[in-house]
């Protein structure tokens, strides 16, 4: 093996014209690129609709978004492709002709994410190849994208202290990467920032009405056998949900914190559950350190800030009044439970 320079010497500036070059020396013209790297402007049908493809059919979002897009009665379709298969995803933009792709899909492990540090290789395919893809295409078509993505890529650190009042902005980039999943989340968040047509929503702790859900905040903190209290922003759904299609309809781009303004704890979160659903409900407390030993991966713990998304939505509620109304009164109703 030559050293560098004489390497250098040899393989790079004695050989006749490099490879990119005509016999004659002149530069060759640069390879046409595809069209999902022509920048374009936003997709308009004939007709002027909105019409959606939607992925994630059978995931917890993806069942809301159905739900609603038929609600409004907008026209779409569930893609029956998975996120990295980029011709299929192709053929079915052709035969549809959406202006907006909405994607709920990914991999967060079952029962959670723990799942993903065993399974790296599948997290990774959607995760990160798979989101990138649908980006990639979206930005080639000019149509809109909205990818549901996850805020649990922040933990508290010296700068957003636990209980300062002050959460991470969608400038900050992730700090946490204590779990798999968390690690794609944040990464592919970076790349997302180059595409033009590409709404990334920040979503944590999602909660529904439905207190029966397994796949609820509500539910699983009420099930485990103990839960740590940690103020923390999370999303409760029936609010945010509608907020999220009007935002696709605006063709709003670029990272939003998706939650509701403010944070809630873990044990505040119990204490309402008691109050308005289940009055013999109890619960145990162990600490963040306790839990780390029995996880297969860490969890995330952090306050967002939710003022760009207040801008758009000033009418949008606090997490904890956000809680009451839309989760705790309904079903201390349903029960006939007096709600104060």
């Amino acid at each position: 093996m030559l050293g560098i320079k004489e390497s250098l010497v040899k393989y790079v500036f004695q050989p006749q014209p490099a490879a990119s070059s005509a016999p004659d020396g002149t530069p060759k013209a640069p390879p046409k690129l595809g069209t999902s790297y022509t920048p374009r402007g936003p997709f308009e049908r004939p007709d002027g609709k909105m019409v959606f493809l939607v992925f994630g059919r059978t995931g917890w979002l993806g069942g809301e978004l159905g739900q609603m897009l038929t609600d409004s009665g907008h026209k779409f379709e569930y893609s029956k492709c998975r996120l990295h298969d980029r011709a299929g995803i192709e053929a079915e933009i052709e035969a549809l002709q959406p202006t907006h792709i909405l994607s709920a899909a990914g991999v967060t492990g079952r029962p959670n994410v723990d799942w993903c540090e065993f399974n790296q290789v599948k997290t990774l395919q959607t995760n990160i190849l798979g989101v990138l893809n649908l980006a990639d295409i979206c930005e080639g078509r000019g149509i809109h994208f909205t990818n549901f993505a996850t805020g649990c890529i922040f933990e508290y650190d010296d700068a957003h202290k636990l209980g300062s009042g002050v959460g991470f902005t969608e400038e900050d980039k992730a700090n946490f990467d204590g779990s798999f999943y968390s690690k794609t989340k944040g990464f592919v968040e970076d790349m997302l920032r180059s595409y033009n047509h590409t709404l990334t929503l920040r979503v944590r702790m999602p909660i529904g009405a439905d207190l029966e859900f397994g796949r609820n905040f509500l539910y699983k903190i009420s099930h485990y056998a103990k839960i740590v209290d940690i103020p923390n922003s999370m999303t409760v759904l029936p609010e945010m949900m509608p907020i999220s299609l009007e935002m696709a309809k605006r063709r709003l781009t670029g990272i939003y914190n998706f939650t509701n303004p403010g944070v809630v704890s873990h044990n505040e979160c119990m204490e309402m559950y008691k109050k308005y659903y289940k009055p013999d409900h109890t619960w145990t407390n162990f600490t963040l350190e306790e839990q780390d030993k029995i996880l297969s991966a860490k969890r995330s713990n952090n306050e967002l800030d939710c003022t760009k998304l207040q801008k758009e939505f000033p009418e949008m509620l606090g997490i904890k009044e956000s809680l009451l109304k839309y989760v705790f009164e309904p079903n201390a109703k349903a029960q006939g439970i007096a709600a104060e």
